[in-house]
């Protein structure tokens, strides 16, 4: 990665200390690039954890490696990719296993592959639609009708729900949208904004005027760039696929981070508890009463932890802030031996609907995904639950929990014998939620921030929740408080 602006243009403003809250990634990847680009300034970063990191972590056991959350990133947005080449993690980069990068859908407690070519939320070739077991003769006559209805031209929000039924009918949001959607953002799919998360479909409807006739000019587009030798967006990601982790986990990147700062720079098991302003900058209050004193601070905290921090600050950002929800979830990462499994698990995981009742969001296929993660003869799963959908099972007691799940993943999968090995992530209000709205409250956060001059905002809270958008929340977070332009070019070019 190269910085696009010399340092001199920018050396005589930067501030001589700055205060991040919040040792999640996003918050190291501010720290980062404020030290990259001002290596004058001094950064502190308070956590009240005990270990950096924030969510991402990995835990390697006999032979094991399992992510406590996201165990991979996507490549197509490049600032993670962009992260690790500046951390020299480049040759530590996996993709995933040629042979089994399709997933599957359940229905009536059977696992369907995903139609070839739908994404998320609009299908590239109709043929696989049109075959799919997962839909009836009518839901397919309904899917198809899309390429003739007209389209919604305004620019107000809607429900993501709303959009995809109104578009491609009740049995294609039920059994293909619902579900990949949920898996991504464990949210209501009746509340989630189509414009904060998959603002591109309406773009594409308003644009094509049918999402079937853009899959399909992009695809054309897609060929005809082949055939002229140039690159197309699905051959740049070299040899990597759509979805990318590291080989030791996705931990390397919080303690390459971390190895790159100073040694003072973290400031763990300390709680922030207030912030003020006052004529010399900014005070940070800490849990045990004391002040820290700095010219600029970033919040890279959730946003309901944000809101307490600046209650008495501003009362009207605080509120706004309050107002983004959050709902939890649950991994049970199970090891099982091969022969135990009866599934041929001959994809990367599968997700299921709403409508069929079931307590899981989704299953990860870890170890088909990526083999270095399990032993030889062993397969490791992940059981992703909660979300919007079961909000009581992140606090259900252990036991209870473990056998509901264990329960219904082996039923899904055959699978006869007991797991070897078990590993139980609980995340409550982890996940915040980008409900109709978000993005005229985002507006309405930008606004108020204007009055606080050297006051940033990072996390996912905002304009993406996977790890390249909190580095990219990091990194603007950065150029904020050291008064860079905000363009993402300064900084760089699932559900499973």
């Amino acid at each position: 990665m190269v910085d696009t602006l010399p340092r001199t243009q920018f050396e005589h403003r930067a501030p001589s200390r700055v205060a991040i809250l919040g040792a999640g990634i996003s918050g190291l990847a501010a720290a980062l690039k404020i030290r990259e680009l001002s290596p004058q300034t001094d950064v502190v970063i308070f956590d009240q954890q005990s270990r950096p990191g924030g969510v991402l972590g990995t835990v390697r056991e006999d032979g094991f490696q399992v992510e406590r959350s996201a165990d991979n990133f996507i490549t197509t947005l490049p600032w993670a990719m962009d992260l690790c080449r500046q951390l020299e993690l480049g040759e530590h980069l996996v993709s995933t296993h040629p042979e089994h990068r399709r997933a599957f859908v359940v229905w009536r407690r059977r696992l369907h592959p995903l139609p070839d070519g739908f994404l998320m939320m609009a299908p590239s070739e109709f043929w696989p639609l049109a075959t799919t077991p997962l839909l009836s003769p009518w839901g397919k006559l309904r899917a198809a009708m899309e390429y003739v209805l007209p389209p919604r031209l305004d620019e107000d929000d809607e429900s993501l729900a709303a959009f995809a039924r109104r578009r491609l009918g009740r049995e294609v949001f039920e059994r293909l949208v619902e579900p990949l959607v949920t898996a991504v953002y464990g949210a209501d799919t009746e509340r989630l904004s189509v414009l904060a998360t998959l603002a591109r479909f309406r773009e594409m409807e308003k644009k094509y005027g049918s999402l079937i006739r853009a899959m399909r000019a992009q695809k054309a587009a897609r060929k005809a760039g082949r055939h002229s030798g140039a690159k197309t967006p699905r051959e740049s990601g070299a040899r990597y696929s759509m979805f990318a982790t590291l080989r030791f986990g996705l931990e390397q990147l919080v303690e390459e981070i971390v190895a790159r700062l100073p040694q003072d720079a973290l400031r763990l098991g300390t709680q922030v508890t207030g912030l003020a302003r006052n004529d010399s900058g900014w005070l940070v209050t800490l849990d045990n009463g004391k002040a820290f004193p700095c010219d600029a601070v970033v919040l890279a905290v959730p946003a309901y932890a944000a809101a307490r921090v600046i209650e008495q600050l501003d009362q009207q950002l605080s509120q706004e802030l309050a107002g983004i929800t959050y709902t939890g979830s649950v991994i049970l990462a199970l090891a099982y031996r091969r022969e135990d499994v009866g599934h041929p698990l001959d994809g990367s995981g599968c997700v299921i609907p709403a409508v069929e009742q079931s307590p899981l969001l989704a299953v990860s296929f870890s170890s088909q995904k990526y083999p270095h993660l399990s032993p030889e003869g062993t397969v490791l799963l992940r059981v992703f639950a909660g979300g919007a959908r079961r909000p009581d099972l992140v606090a259900e007691e252990e036991g209870r929990l473990r056998t509901l799940l264990r329960s219904e993943v082996e039923k899904l999968l055959h699978i006869r014998g007991r797991p070897v090995r078990e590993w139980l992530f609980r995340w409550p209000a982890a996940m915040p939620q980008y409900e109709v709205g978000h993005l005229e409250r985002l507006r309405r956060i930008e606004e108020r921030l204007q009055r606080w001059p050297g006051l940033a905002l990072a996390g996912n809270a905002y304009r993406g929740v996977g790890i390249p958008h909190c580095i990219r929340s990091g990194w603007r977070a950065a150029g904020r408080v050291l008064g860079l332009p905000m363009e993402d070019r300064e900084f760089g070019s699932s559900p499973f």
